[in-house]
């Protein structure tokens, strides 16, 4: 991304981090670094994609569970019968993860393995929708071992890739500017988006950087909570029916904007590593990813409005004050409609 990025970040080495009660595997050959981990008989959750990236785990599974599209709530309820065993391993993207996360949930004691074919950082983090029916107050899973081969993780096209990178992007910049994350968690984050900004620096992406962004970028947003960006984001997905990571890509430059007002040291001392302004780079990565606007939200005000109301019931907006009101929530979206 043309005037960002001035300095590169070293290159990401392969490396295995136990963090609590988790295991993190990262690098090139990571599935083989990690076979002792990922063991066999256990039940797969994954998709036909995902499968064909990764035939060695779909071959020592016990049985392998496709998960189809639809939401995590709906689909983790629909496959909890079919789900047996006590090691669920994903293998996907962020769908895939929550929804392996809530079977867990659903139905403990039971361990996740999780090994990403996208940058969501889903795998970072223990946050999920619950399966359907099950008590909103049942303790969240956080996968216990994390396998992030950036030969997967990174797999996507350029321009899925790109749209994946603003989701990991829009977890650093929250945990960064969120009262909710702390020294450690800025730090990480701060990290975290020079790995992905530079990634970007050059014709083509560096995979492996984009890989170990997104882990970062998801290790500090679990830490911090989620906030702005993925409340709209999510909000865009469930009301209006956008694809995830084009919500994303699509909100990001505007959300950066508005976290700016509440915390713009925060961001000014990441514009001067990076030699030039996070919102350039969010545009930069929008135009990457090929999407121009935010679909039937741009041209419905009707939908627009239920997008607003969704998103200002939603608790996680209380963790960068000033509050967003219903007033700037509707501004954000709008800013979103057309392209830079």
């Amino acid at each position: 991304m043309t005037g960002l990025a001035r300095a590169a970040p070293p290159v990401a080495e392969a490396f295995r981090h136990v963090d609590a009660d988790r295991t993190i595997v990262f690098g090139p050959g990571a599935l083989e670094a990690a076979a002792e981990l990922v063991g066999d008989g256990f039940t797969l959750l994954t998709t036909p994609r995902a499968a064909r990236a990764a035939p060695s785990v779909a071959d020592r599974a016990g049985a392998v569970v496709h998960v189809p599209a639809g939401l995590v709530e709906e689909v983790a309820a629909a496959l909890r019968e079919a789900v047996r065993g006590d090691r669920l391993v994903a293998l996907g993207g962020g769908r895939v993860m929550d929804v392996a996360k809530a079977l867990a949930a659903a139905d403990p004691p039971r361990s996740v393995i999780a090994i990403p074919t996208t940058l969501s950082a889903a795998e970072m983090t223990g946050v999920h929708r619950h399966a359907a029916g099950v008590a909103a107050d049942a303790p969240r899973v956080r996968p216990s071992v994390i396998v992030n081969d950036p030969a997967l993780s990174a797999s996507q096209l350029p321009d899925q890739l790109a749209a994946s990178t603003a989701n990991a992007f829009g977890h650093a910049v929250v945990a960064l500017t969120s009262v909710c994350g702390g020294p450690i968690g800025a730090a990480v984050a701060r990290e975290a988006l020079r790995r992905l900004v530079g990634a970007w620096a050059g014709p083509e992406p560096a995979r492996a950087d984009l890989a170990l962004g997104a882990l970062l970028a998801g290790w500090a947003v679990d830490h911090s909570g989620l906030g702005l960006h993925h409340v709209l984001a999510q909000t865009a997905v469930r009301v209006a029916g956008l694809g995830h990571a084009a919500a994303n890509a699509a909100l990001l430059p505007a959300s950066v904007a508005a976290l700016r007002t509440r915390a713009p040291g925060a961001l000014e001392t990441v514009d001067g590593e990076l030699g030039g302004r996070l919102e350039d780079a969010a545009v930069a990565l929008r135009r990457r990813a090929g999407v121009t606007g935010i679909g039937r939200l741009a041209g419905d005000e009707a939908l627009l409005e239920r997008a607003v109301d969704a998103a200002a019931e939603r608790s996680e907006l209380d963790r960068l004050p000033p509050r967003p009101d219903r007033e700037e929530l509707r501004a954000i979206y709008r800013a979103a409609a057309d392209e830079p």
